[in-house]
């Protein structure tokens, strides 16, 4: 009877060899899948800085937006809904085509609601939009 004997287990290693291949196929297949999105931020077109030179504009062309810390807006100093914005600019931009909507607010706004008022100032149609600063309280 001839005697069996037990074999020697072998190990078992994983091949490393191409391990820097795989994970470099990896990146670049991520790198050509992934699509990024240019489109976001605020879509706002700024004016030259080297225009130093001082243009008078008459008072009755401006409107006044301001935003609060509590959120709350006027126009004109007169409180009005975020969502009320957008056709309250379009009547005045059909009184007056030359309006110019002068958006200020504090320190303290809220960054969500200063957006939602652009979108609405956007939304209305209005192009002269000027963008002031903070006012300190």
């Amino acid at each position: 009877m001839p005697i069996l004997k037990k074999r020697e287990k072998e190990e078992v290693e994983i091949p490393s060899s191409s391990l820097a291949d795989i994970a470099f196929l990896l990146l670049v297949f991520f790198l050509v899948c992934t699509t990024i999105d240019v489109d976001k931020g605020l879509d706002l077109v700024l004016p030259p800085i080297d225009d130093t030179e001082e243009i008078k504009i008459n008072p009755k062309n401006i409107t006044n937006l301001l935003i609060n810390d509590v959120g709350a807006v006027l126009l004109d100093n007169q409180p009005i809904e975020v969502r009320d914005i957008a056709r309250e600019i379009r009547e005045k931009l059909l009184e007056n085509d030359k309006l110019i909507v002068s958006l200020k607010t504090t320190k303290g706004t809220k960054y969500e609601v200063y957006i939602k008022v652009l979108d609405q100032l956007k939304s209305s149609g209005a192009t002269r939009i000027s963008i002031a600063e903070p006012e300190d309280t």
